[in-house]
């Protein structure tokens, strides 16, 4: 059986996990580490294995074989039970008593946490519910039952936060107003795994992200590190400036980089005669480019591969690969 490094420092520790049901791998071999204090992103198609793996982390469901331990105890072992006491979870889809104020949907919960109620009444302030703690829930709209399940899992100042898709219903400012309260979080030294099919919205807040496809870790690292592992092209709009000669034209076409040149724009946004080229470039070839177009070029907007490119590029390797 596989033992794991000794460093109680991770609050997550996963090695060679396996689940299976009936015939079919759920997950399949994941090995991974979540670091103290990190905000950590876990990504994947549905029926990659995501669900599966929250359950398990949570203590809900267990291995078919591997090893994991989160916050020091192995799931499986009676040290777990005390454990779940530091753990906070939201679901994606937070379901309580319709009949009970968002305030005492609290109570129910700090109870059943063995957690103080007298902490209850600021926590929905936190949350922006404040004016709303004494209705019942069956009158909140779907962002306000959101902000009610972040609340509880907020309950007993947790060590480890699961959040699975916890921006579901909340408008841009509920959603800011979210990610602030992590911050907070972090800030005292609470761990936080989340995931989210909206990837634009993680993609700058995580420290550090896997991927999951079929079951199996395609990738792990940061942003910038899953850039390097696929590198693909970087987008550049370059405003051209005006009454450039042709063989500077040329110049640049001769790279076999450019994917469109209009040399006689009419947009009004662009000085007169001015032109626009944009151009795709292999990140190795970044530094090239630039020194090209510094002397004929009077603006440059240059755009990393998104998230959801490095996603579905990783999508389509597993693709090809089965």
């Amino acid at each position: 059986m596989p033992n794991f490094p000794d460093d109680a420092a991770d609050p997550v520790q996963l090695l060679d996990v396996r689940r299976k049901f009936g015939p079919v791998p759920a997950l399949d071999g994941v090995s991974l580490t979540v670091r103290r204090g990190e905000l950590f992103g876990l990504i994947g198609h549905n029926g990659a294995g995501k669900s599966t793996l929250f359950k398990m982390m949570l203590g809900l469901i267990q291995p078919s074989g591997g090893m994991l331990r989160v916050l020091g105890a192995d799931t499986r072992s009676a040290a777990f039970r005390n454990a779940r006491t530091r753990i906070g979870y939201l679901p994606e889809n937070f379901v309580t008593y319709e009949n009970l104020s968002g305030l005492e949907v609290l109570y129910l919960f700090a109870d059943l946490k063995n957690a103080p109620r007298r902490g209850c009444a600021a926590l929905l302030e936190r949350v922006g519910l404040g004016d709303a703690a004494g209705r019942r829930v069956h009158g909140y709209s779907k962002g306000m039952r959101q902000r009610l399940g972040l609340a509880q899992a907020l309950l007993g100042e947790p060590r480890l936060l699961f959040l699975d898709e916890p921006t579901n219903g909340l408008d841009p400012a509920g959603i800011a107003d979210f990610y602030a309260i992590l911050h907070e979080l972090r800030g005292r030294g609470a761990t936080i795994v989340i995931t989210s099919h909206i990837l634009a919205e993680i993609q700058q807040r995580v420290d550090r992200l896997a991927i999951l496809q079929g079951g199996r870790l395609a990738a792990l690292g940061t942003l910038g590190e899953l850039r390097e592992r696929q590198p693909l092209p970087l987008r550049i709009a370059a405003t051209l400036r005006p009454g450039l000669p042709a063989c500077t034209l040329d110049s640049l076409r001769s790279l076999g980089l450019v994917l469109e040149m209009n040399e006689a724009t009419l947009d009004a946004k662009l000085p007169p005669g001015a032109g626009r080229a944009t151009i795709a470039c292999p990140p190795e070839r970044k530094m090239q480019l630039l020194a090209a177009l510094a002397p004929v070029a009077s603006g440059l907007d240059i755009q990393e591969p998104t998230l959801e490119q490095l996603f579905l590029g990783y999508g389509d390797a597993h693709a090809q690969a089965h």
